[in-house]
């Protein structure tokens, strides 16, 4: 709103009333006075800090290449997540897990967050690939489907979100955490054998892509991420996946950079 210099002078004036100014004068001491409003600023305290668990135990996800079911694996982490986000002084972290069949459960935790006026929302997954890349082998004596051939965790945002900037940023600032502990992101996304799971990579530094078909991703009205911590498929990486170690570097991760992220706000 615009303040016109008639109305300015006379603040000026009321303000000022035994003392003689020149005009201009009077107008500059009064601009002084009018302080821009301060930046929006974040409270760890008080930042609503939605941690989704991804899945439900009634539609758990991928199975992994040792037949446990991704859910499980969501669950271990994100719950650790939470822990040390907590530690760090995000008091209002809020673990979020759901219960339901496959995009009504979508829809459940969507209308979760924005019910709950999020500030950010942070969806957890661990990934797979298309059943025409698994590979037959067995493990404890029953069947069961593996793929070596890709590795790494990943990073998605939508452009549909309203807040895909801010989304964008915290998933810049996550992958480069987890790129400095030497972990590396995955690339498939970007090949043609991916299908209509191919996505526009954002940036090639840090692993960030955009998926803009995520009901999680684009319905929520706060910042959010999608974070695929890593393949549960790829025999290898499904142990380091289930390791202590693992979780404890990729929750510092998370905290880190939401601590970044906020400091920024």
């Amino acid at each position: 709103m615009k303040i016109s210099w008639r109305i300015t002078a006379a603040i000026a004036v009321a303000l000022i009333p035994l003392v003689a100014v020149p005009a201009d004068h009077g107008e500059a001491a009064a601009r002084a006075k009018i302080k821009p409003a301060a930046p929006e600023t974040c409270d760890p305290r008080k930042f609503r800090l939605i941690l989704d668990v991804g899945h439900t135990s009634e539609s758990q996800g991928a199975t992994s290449a040792r037949n446990d079911v991704e859910f499980g694996f969501n669950l271990q982490l994100t719950k650790l997540i939470g822990e040390r986000l907590k530690s760090a002084g995000f008091a209002a972290t809020r673990v979020l897990v759901t219960d339901g069949k496959a995009r009504a459960s979508l829809l459940k935790r969507v209308g979760t967050a924005n019910d709950a006026h999020a500030d950010f929302f942070l969806s957890v997954h661990h990934d797979s690939v298309p059943d025409k890349m698994l590979e037959e082998w067995e493990f404890d004596g029953a069947k069961s489907y593996f793929s070596d051939r890709f590795s790494g965790h990943s990073l998605f945002v939508s452009e549909r979100n309203p807040h895909f900037s801010a989304s964008l940023a915290f998933a810049k600032l996550l992958g480069r955490e987890l790129k400095e502990k030497g972990l590396q992101y995955a690339t498939q996304y970007t090949l043609p054998l991916m299908g209509h799971y191919r996505h526009p990579l954002l940036d090639k530094d840090v692993g960030v892509y955009r998926y803009d078909g995520l009901v999680v991703l684009s319905q929520t009205r706060s910042a959010a991420v999608l974070l695929e911590a890593g393949s549960i498929i790829n025999r290898d990486e499904e142990m380091a996946m289930n390791s202590p170690e693992r979780r404890e570097l990729i929750a510092a991760a998370v905290t880190r950079a939401m601590r970044s992220y906020c400091e920024k706000r």
